[in-house]
C-alpha cells in the first residue's frame, strides 16, 4: 500500500468537484482516476482537477489497479450497487451520505466490506473537522453542565426542481436524506446514544419527496436515565431559508455553532455562552458566593485545509494506519434506521 492513498472518483457532480479539490490539498491522498457515464464529462473533469486518467463508465474505473480507494458521489439510489461492486473489486470505499437508500441496503454494504476485508465509511465530512471534535470534547468535559437540549437546522431554498435528483423519489431524494441526515447525525453524536422516541412532521412536494421537515428526538439522559432525557429538535428543508446553526444546551450553559455543517479552513468558531440568571436566583447566588459565569467565550479552530481534504486524510489514516474510522458501521446504521423511521412517519401523515 502506498504512503498516499490513490483515489478514484465515481461521478462528476458538484460534490465530486469539492471532494477532488480537497484531495488535491490533502497530505495523504492523490487523485488517480475519475469516471462518468459520459467519457467527455470524465475527460473534462480530469483536465480541470488534474486527474491522470478518466473513464467513460464506472465499471472501467474499478478495474484500475492504481486505484486504492473509491469515492462514491452518485445519487443515493446508486450508492448500494456501486459501493458493493467497488468493494468486490478490492477497493476501499468512502460513500457520500446518506450511505444508502435504507438501512437494509446499508447493512448489506457493510457485510460486503467485511467479506472483502476493506474499509467502508459514510462521508459525513463535518465529523472529521477539528471544530466538531472540539465541541464534542467541550460537552464531555462538562463545560455546559448536564446536557439537556440539542437544536439543529439545515435548510436551503432551491428553485431548480426539474432534473434535480433531490426531488426524485426513485433516487431516494428528499430533505431528510439530503440535509436532515446531518441534523440526526450531530444529535446522535452529541447525545452519545440512539433515541428512544422519534417523531416528525413534514410537507410532501408534488414530486413525492419531503421538502420540509421538523422533528423531535428523545434520548436517554445521563447514565441512560430515561426519566431525565436529552431532547433534540431539528428542521430541514429544500424550499425554505433558515440560520443553519446548531445549539447544544446544558444546565450550566450552551454551545453555539454558527457553521456546523461545512466549517471553514481557518477561523471556524464555536461559543460557550451562559444566560443571565433569573432575577429570582441572582441575589441568592451573589449572597452565597456562587460565581456567575462570563456570558460568552468564543473559540477559534483552524483545520489547515478544506474540510473535504481533512476527510480524505482521516480516511487515509484509517486505511493506512489502522485508525478507527471517524464514522463507524454502528453509527451509520443508527442514522439510516432513524431516517427510515422518520420518512415513514411523514408519508403516513
Amino acid at each position: 500500500m502506498p504512503e498516499r492513498l490513490r483515489w478514484g472518483i465515481l461521478g462528476t457532480g458538484n460534490i465530486a468537484r469539492q471532494f477532488s479539490a480537497g484531495v488535491n490539498a490533502s497530505k495523504r491522498g492523490r487523485l488517480a482516476a475519475v469516471a462518468s457515464r459520459s467519457a467527455d464529462n470524465a475527460a473534462a473533469f480530469a483536465t480541470s482537477h488534474s486527474v491522470p486518467r478518466s473513464y467513460g463508465s464506472y465499471a472501467e474505473l474499478l478495474t484500475d489497479a492504481d486505484v486504492d480507494a473509491v469515492y462514491v458521489s452518485l445519487p443515493n439510489s446508486l450508492h448500494h450497487e456501486w459501493t458493493v461492486l467497488a468493494l468486490q473489486a478490492g477497493k476501499h470505499v468512502l460513500c457520500e451520505k446518506p450511505l444508502a437508500s435504507n438501512a437494509v441496503e446499508a447493512e448489506q454494504m457493510f457485510d460486503e466490506a467485511e467479506r472483502a476485508g476493506r474499509l467502508l465509511m459514510e462521508a459525513f465530512m463535518y465529523r472529521c473537522h477539528p471544530q466538531t471534535l472540539a465541541v464534542v470534547q467541550a460537552v464531555g468535559s462538562g463545560a455546559i453542565g448536564q446536557l439537556k437540549l440539542i437544536r439543529t437546522s439545515f435548510c436551503y431554498r432551491t428553485t431548480r426542481v426539474a432534473d434535480n435528483i433531490r426531488f426524485r423519489p426513485d433516487l431516494a431524494g428528499g430533505a431528510l436524506m439530503d440535509v436532515g441526515c446531518y441534523c440526526l447525525s450531530l444529535s446522535r453524536l452529541i447525545a452519545g446514544a440512539e433515541p428512544t422516541e422519534a417523531t416528525a412532521s413534514g410537507h410532501l412536494h408534488a414530486s413525492g419527496v419531503d421538502d420540509l421537515v421538523a422533528g423531535l428526538l428523545r434520548f436517554p439522559g445521563t447514565n441512560g436515565d430515561r426519566s431525565d432525557p436529552i431532547i433534540a429538535t431539528f428542521t430541514c428543508g429544500m424550499g425554505v431559508q433558515a440560520d443553519n446553526t446548531a445549539f447544544i444546551c446544558g444546565s450550566d450553559g450552551y454551545i453555539e455553532i454558527p457553521v456546523p455543517w461545512k466549517p471553514p479552513v481557518s477561523g471556524a468558531t464555536y461559543t460557550i455562552a451562559h444566560s443571565t440568571p433569573p432575577k429570582m436566583d441572582l441575589a441568592a447566588m451573589q449572597k452565597s458566593g456562587i460565581p456567575i459565569a462570563a456570558p460568552r467565550q468564543t473559540f477559534s479552530v483552524d483545520a489547515g485545509m478544506d474540510v473535504f481534504g481533512v476527510e480524505a486524510d482521516d480516511f487515509a489514516a484509517s486505511v493506512l494506519d489502522g485508525r478507527p474510522p471517524r464514522v463507524s458501521r454502528q453509527d451509520t446504521i443508527g442514522n439510516m434506521q432513524l431516517l427510515d423511521q422518520l420518512r415513514r412517519k411523514i408519508r403516513e401523515d
